[in-house]
């Protein structure tokens, strides 16, 4: 019982990946926001407490100027302890005084340009703290401290970091799981094309024995019918085997390929469905495993039956596209779709049926993409008018060209 709600837990979080990534960011931002507004809180502190060393720092520096008493443990104790704070002592006008401390230099500097640095720093500082008055026509300005400015960019130094560890982190980690899904893909594949072979054959044998029995005659329209069916189990078998291997890809009668596919399809689908091939492209050929492609035409046009709820037409038009792609179009017209979801419909998963697995167009999308180094997309659709998706192909095996296709999602 533990197990099954553990499974079904990670079913509901697969299905509603998209709300916990919305979380994970929520609760990243909650502590981002929270580590700033730490920091600024000390920032402020700080800041407070540079104030009151620097009032503290101008009262003395006016007591010294006010009395001529020996004031040694003033000028050393307080003024000259200063070893952080950027001051400057100037007029009513801004001219800075030779009394000033923490004020870089460059090296060999002349007066004049340490004159000009002076003035440049008074401007600065007066636009952060107001100037305190010492004494008459003299006033203080100074600025945060170098330690205090480190700490104002901290936290976003820290955010910064933080978020390339983890930009690193999650694409190892969905590569990772991309090549482990890929590998469980590939043994189940197998696995299933290995399960299916033993009783293939002995098909394949009762089938040739019926061929040769005394019923053939009187049985032949079903004993053909019977051995298409089990040539297609052969062909699914030789499919299955193909997943995780490198498929022999060569230049092939587009036309006819999708012609077997068609004629396959037509007797076991809804007669309700018209299905259309265009003949204007009868010697068109491109790059591709026959055996696979058939697969992806197939799955194509089973969802577009189901899209149109068995009753509806199917038209394929092939066309090259000069000598580099050939572009496949195929086109319902069922219910359509909404822009947001021409991309969801290759997601794992992903099904408007309240049956099946919703693997179809992913897997048709792993063929295109990834076998072939094609593509495949939602060329267009519309609300209760159809939906055409677009195959591109490679058009012979010298064309090496990166894709150049019209995919308004591509941008």
């Amino acid at each position: 019982m533990k197990n099954k709600f553990q499974d079904l837990a990670m079913l509901d979080l697969y299905h509603n990946r998209g709300k916990v990534k919305w979380l994970i960011f929520i609760a990243s931002l909650i502590i981002s926001v929270g580590s700033i507004y730490y920091t600024n809180t000390l920032v402020s502190e700080l800041k407070e407490r540079e104030k009151k060393q620097i009032t503290l720092y101008a009262s003395a520096m006016e007591y010294v100027a006010n009395n001529s008493d020996n004031l040694t443990f003033i000028h050393k104790g307080i003024i000259q302890e200063n070893h952080n704070i950027p001051v400057i002592v100037a007029d009513a006008f801004g001219n800075p005084t030779d009394q000033y401390r923490n004020i870089n230099f460059k090296n060999n500097a002349t007066e004049e340009e340490k004159d000009k640095k002076l003035r440049a720093e008074v401007q600065r500082m007066k636009l952060d703290y107001e100037p305190i008055q010492i004494v008459e026509n003299q006033y203080l300005y100074y600025t945060n401290s170098e330690l205090l400015t480190r700490l104002k960019f901290y936290p976003y130094v820290q955010l910064s970091v933080i978020l390339v560890f983890g930009i690193l982190a999650y694409a190892v980690f969905n590569q990772s799981k991309i090549a482990e899904q890929n590998r469980v893909w590939a043994g189940l594949t197998k696995e299933t094309a290995h399960q299916l072979g033993t009783p293939i054959a002995s098909l394949m044998a009762w089938i040739d024995y019926l061929k040769n029995s005394p019923v053939w005659e009187e049985n032949k329209e079903v004993i053909v019918e019977l051995d298409k069916d089990v040539s297609k189990l052969r062909m699914v078998t030789e499919r299955f085997s193909n997943i995780g291997s490198s498929p022999v890809i060569k230049e092939e009668n587009v036309y006819q390929v999708i012609d077997e596919a068609v004629n396959y399809l037509r007797p076991r689908i809804s007669s309700k469905v018209n299905i259309n091939l265009n003949t204007h492209a009868e010697e068109v050929e491109a790059m591709m495993n026959k055996s696979l492609f058939e697969w992806v035409v197939e799955n194509i046009c089973k969802n577009a039956v189901d899209a149109m709820k068995g009753e509806g037409k199917i038209s394929i038009n092939i066309v090259k596209d000069s000598e580099k792609f050939v572009h496949i179009d195929i086109t319902d017209t069922g219910k359509g779709l909404d822009k947001s979801m021409f991309k969801k419909v290759f997601n794992p998963g992903f099904t408007t049926r309240k049956r099946g697995w919703g693997l179809g167009l992913t897997l048709a999308k792993r063929i295109i993409e990834g076998y072939h180094q094609g593509r495949i997309f939602v060329y267009q659709s519309e609300i209760g008018k159809g939906t055409t998706f677009r195959i591109v192909l490679r058009g012979n095996k010298e064309n090496t060209s990166e894709f150049n296709v019209e995919d308004p999602f591509m941008s």
